[in-house]
Order: C-alpha cells, then structure tokens, then sequence
C-alpha cells in the first residue's frame, strides 16, 4: 500500500488539507467510501466540524463491479450527478456457463461507474457542505477520552473529535474498535479489460450474470464506457477454485486474451445479527459494520442510506450535553438501522441459502417466469426489495424450503425485532 505524505500532496487534495482547523473536532469520519462520504456531508450540513481522514490519495481505486442499483440512485444527495460510464436495461444470464438467456426492461435498471469517481464526487460534495479532508492520513489507534476520542495517526499525529464515524472497510481500526462481529465472507476478484473494438455493441445497455459454478456464487460483466469490468464473487475459502472461476469465464467470452487494466481483489463481509453498531462514541456504517445485501453483495446503497444515518446521529451526539444524549443519539442509529436496512440483509440470507442449493431453480424462474423477471427487475430499479417478498407468506415458506436450516424467524435476531419479523403477511 501506498503511504503519503500529507505535507507533499498537490492540487484540489492540497487545498482540502490546508482548511484544516485546530482543536477538538465535532464530528470525524474514518474513511472516505460512499458511507464516510455521506456521513461527512450529513454531518457538516447540520453545522457541525467534521474532518474525513483518508489512508490513501484521493481519488483512490477501489475493487467494486460500480454498479448503482435503484436503491443507491434514491440514496444520493440532492443535486448530485452521478459519473455514469454506461446503463443497462438488458440483463443476459447464464447457468454454469450454459446458453445465456436475456431479459430487458423497458427503462435503464442499473448505471455503471467507476470507484474513483463517484467516491472523489461524493467527498467534494461533503467539502462543498463544510469538510475538511486530510487523505494519505493512515489511522492507527483510537481511544476514548471523557468527552471525546483520540485518534493516532501515522501522518498528523493525534486527532480529536467528540464523536467518530467508522467508514474504513470491515478490516479497519473502527469495526475493531466497535467490536464488529462478521459470519458471511466472500472473495472478490476483478479485472478491467479494454472493450474489444468489435464488441462495443455486443456489450451496450446490458450486464452478464453467470449462475452455479460454484455454490453461492456468481460472475459478472459491467460495461463502462471504453472498459469493462468482469469478475466472480465466492465464499472465502477456496482461492484457487475462485480464481479458475473468473478465467474460465473469460474465456468462454473471448476476453481472456485482453489485457486487465486492472486487476484485484478485496473480501466482503456480513454482520452477525447482533453485532454491535457503536461503541461508546464511535458509530459504523457501511462496511466498517458489515452491512451489505447476502445474496448479491451489493453494498453501495448500505453504504449511502448507513452513512446518512450514521452522520445525521453523529451530529446530534456531538451536540449532546451530556453522556446520557450522546447514548441516545448512538442508540436511535442502531434503531433506524434495525427498522430499515436489517430486514433487507434477514431476506438476503434466506435468498443467499436457497440460491446456494438450487441455482437452476432461480434462473429457469427469472428466464421463464415473467412475474419473477418482474420482481427481479423492480428490485434492481428500487421499487421494492428482497424483504418485500418475504412478506408474502408463500414466498416466505418455498425460500425456507429451499434453504437448509433456515426458520422464518431466522432473520435479524435482536436487533431487527422492532419492525416485527418475520413480517405477518
């Protein structure tokens, strides 16, 4: 990994860093995804001092298939335009490899983007709202103090704030600090590849998914403008199965010769159901607290509506007069995450576990069954999601079939029982 020195740093990042204040800030924010991002900006909207602490150079790659479900796009601030690289409203699938079979929409589905892109836009809009970034800044420590944290750093000695938001990925200080507990680990592998000059059509306004490979897994091509991203996503466990997955599956698309622009991988990471959200006044969101969709690992929309929650709570409690409104504060989040993004990871798991034994019974329903492609195609756009479907009751009952050691109560446990869950419909 790179490290940077802050005092060397050029351009916009310069200036970011030269509005720095002294002091105890209000609020700081560990790292600067779509979750740090939108905390910052929730955070400093509301007048308070915050601060984005950034291990690397921004703007700074990052392994992701970059695609904006329905869910991310409502997520965004108001005003801000996405860097779309391209859409799709076609969403071709295959089993194993097979014949692949394509279903289309009548309006784009999903938008393509790249990382470092939306990631840079997403903290301009914070320092737009007040933020001060201090990127190639690499946290090594936190500790409480009585009204307030301590931050060590590796670059910029000691920062302080009176209140934290974790938005460094599940491996950082934060999650270990909050004592963020994991089950569900997959390996992602990526590549970037030119597109090839005569498949530019081939590939415009839709994405491949390939299903059943291997168990609970599943490849994909994004199309993003000049480039596209392809890659697999696995249980952790199996590297080596992993990897022929990914250039297997090239080659079968004639893209295994192409040079990768690009190419990495990066672990994801689901919360248990009761694992903690805060830690005195140090809150998680996106990653950094595992929260992100079982089945499909997408984690951009957790990560948008969980650093919006987290910043708007950060706020409040860096306000707070006393400890006991700072508790409060931190408590409300962990409720609203409860009320609204633990019902969508609970039905994740119940598609996750069906899908793992039986993925030809989920591609002949999408390829075959209009009202299932209907359903799949409203939850890309946003209309509903996973844990609308489970409040059908039939729905509920064949997904706990299909899935070994499931129970309609095996769902976010604890800390999602204040919507009622399993839901009664």
């Amino acid at each position: 990994m790179q490290n940077v020195d802050p005092n060397e740093l050029g351009g916009a990042c310069y200036v970011r860093c030269m509005a720095q204040s002294t002091g105890i800030w209000d609020v700081a924010v560990i790292g600067a995804g779509p979750a740090g991002a939108m905390a910052a900006l929730a955070a400093a909207s509301q007048g308070r001092r915050v601060v984005i602490l950034e291990r690397f150079r921004i703007p700074r790659y990052k392994t992701c298939a970059g695609g904006l479900v329905g869910a991310s796009v409502n997520a965004l601030p108001a005003g801000f335009t996405a860097p779309v690289q391209a859409s799709a409203s076609s969403f071709t699938f295959s089993l194993r490899g097979g014949p692949a079979r394509t279903k289309s929409s009548a309006v784009p589905l999903i938008r393509l983007v790249r990382r470092d892109e939306f990631d840079a836009l997403l903290v301009d809009a914070a320092v737009a709202a007040g933020a001060v970034v201090y990127d190639g800044t690499i946290v090594t420590n936190l500790a409480a103090e009585d009204d307030a944290m301590r931050m060590t750093t590796r670059n910029r000695g000691d920062v302080r704030a009176r209140i934290i938001v974790g938005a460094d990925g599940s491996a950082g200080r934060s999650a270990a600090y909050v004592g963020v507990v994991l089950d569900q680990v997959d390996l992602g592998l990526e590549v970037e590849l030119v597109t090839p000059g005569d498949q530019s059509a081939h590939w415009a306004n839709r994405v491949l998914i390939d299903w059943g490979t291997i168990p609970g897994a599943y490849a994909w091509v994004f199309p993003k403008g000049d480039t596209l991203s392809a890659g697999v996503i696995a249980e952790r466990g199996n590297p080596d199965l992993t990897r022929s997955y990914l250039n297997d599956f090239l080659a079968r698309l004639g893209l295994d010769e192409r040079e990768a622009v690009v190419s990495s991988g990066h672990l994801t990471r689901c919360r248990t159901r009761d694992s903690p959200l805060y830690r005195g006044r140090v809150l998680v969101a996106g990653d950094a607290a595992g929260l992100l969709d079982p089945w499909t690992r997408e984690g951009i929309s957790f990560a948008l509506r969980s650093g919006t929650m987290a910043g708007r709570a950060a706020a409040q409690a860096s306000a707070a007069a006393s400890d006991a409104a700072v508790s409060a504060a931190v408590t409300a989040y962990a409720e609203e995450i409860s009320a609204t993004l633990a019902p969508e990871m609970s039905a994740g798991r119940l598609f996750m576990r069906a899908f793992t034994r039986h993925p030809r019974g989920f591609y002949v329903a999408v390829i075959l069954l209009p009202k299932a492609w209907d359903f799949v195609a409203r939850t890309i756009s946003g209309d509903t999601s996973f844990a609308g479907i489970t409040k059908w009751r039939l729905a509920r009952i064949l997904l706990v079939a299909l899935g070994p050691g499931t129970r309609p109560t095996d769902g976010p446990g604890r800390w999602g029982r204040s919507r009622g869950w399993p839901p009664s419909g």
